[in-house]
């Protein structure tokens, strides 16, 4: 059975998915959490939505009987999405039970945008296509307001993450580095690994590289006659590349200093430090530590409320979403966020075989 189906997207909310497999209605209950039910219908309609971004995303990349195949020990690809997802929903409906304490709440704005894109989706498909992803206007509608509230809350709470961050912090320094490399690449792209002699006359290179840049040699110049090329690279005492190595060696000089020969299995390697406080790098780390803090704290406030909350998983109904039943693949339809307007025309394409 081919089947194509459009589910416009909720900008900034929900990548456009499609679906086909089982019938669930909404009377049953797949989580409870706490007080609050998520119905069946909202659950498969969620579970197909990431069935189909694995289908189109991950698919080369997973074994060929994908959905039966060992993602971990003991547990198929199946049974680890189907958690996943689980967790998520379950997440959401917390993030939802917490609104209050972070004064948010969605918008007529946003409500009409929800309200409007569930609309379509009814409009767009037939009952049987419908039927098929428990696609009813209220599942679907029920399902874009939990991911409304999910980024909403995510902001929230990410504004109380500490964003102070000090040059100390986050320094990062600095170098132009060659590499005298023990492969050579021709023209097709065959890499060839250098004979022992090839190599020491490589290192004898290298040796003299370093010990004319200590004397106060032009780097760019030095390397120019050596047949090298300089790069330049920016690093703190974690960073591992270009090598762990020589970012170990270049870590321990003052500004202006070189290196000795580095020595790797790739080749040699000799670097100048030409800052301890890259400004641009350092303001790159600086956003980067914020953003790791904002996420510990999303992260760490979810799991508070999930230890603290009573979570059941209604498996009986998990069992009747099958992943095998169908085949699944989907453009995305994106959407500037709460707005009419369109970035591109593509639309979501199923096919579907039962």
């Amino acid at each position: 059975m081919k089947k194509r189906v459009l589910i416009p997207a909720l900008a900034g909310i929900m990548a456009a998915a499609v679906m086909s497999g089982c019938t669930l209605k909404g009377s049953e209950a797949a989580i409870t959490v706490g007080d609050t039910e998520i119905k069946a219908d909202v659950a498969n309609f969620y579970a197909r939505y990431t069935q189909a971004q694995y289908e189109t995303y991950y698919s080369a990349y997973m074994p060929e009987d994908k959905w039966n195949s060992e993602a971990s020990e003991g547990k198929t690809y199946e049974e680890s999405v189907k958690e996943s997802v689980q967790d998520t929903l379950s997440t959401m409906v917390l993030l939802e039970q917490h609104m209050g304490d972070y004064d948010v709440s969605l918008t007529d704005d946003e409500k009409k945008v929800i309200e409007d894109t569930a609309q379509k989706f009814d409009a767009d498909n037939s009952l049987e296509d419908k039927d098929m992803v428990s696609g009813d206007k209220k599942a679907v509608e029920r399902m874009l307001t939990l991911m409304a509230v999910q980024q909403k809350m995510q902001e929230a709470i990410e504004e109380g993450a500490d964003t102070n961050v000090s040059d100390e912090e986050a320094a990062q320094k600095s170098m132009d580095y060659v590499l005298f490399s023990y492969t050579t690449t021709d023209d097709s792209g065959t890499s060839t690994d250098l004979t022992d002699d090839e190599k020491k006359a490589l290192k004898e290179k290298a040796d003299t590289l370093a010990a004319d840049l200590k004397k106060g040699g032009d780097f760019k110049a030095l390397a120019e006659t050596a047949g090298v090329e300089v790069s330049k690279a920016t690093f703190d005492k974690e960073s591992t590349s270009p090598d762990e190595e020589l970012v170990k060696a270049a870590d321990a000089l003052k500004e202006g200093e070189s290196t000795d020969v580095i020595e790797t299995d790739a080749g040699c390697y000799v670097a100048k430090v030409t800052s301890l406080l890259d400004r641009e790098a350092t303001d790159a780390k600086k956003d980067t530590i914020v953003q790791e803090r904002k996420n510990e704290l999303y992260n760490d406030t979810c799991e508070k409320w999930r230890k603290d909350a009573k979570i059941t998983v209604h498996k009986d109904v998990w069992k009747k979403i099958n992943f095998n039943d169908l085949t699944v693949t989907m453009n995305v339809e994106e959407e500037t966020p709460y707005s009419d307007s369109v970035k591109t025309d593509d639309q979501v394409d199923l096919d579907a075989e039962e």
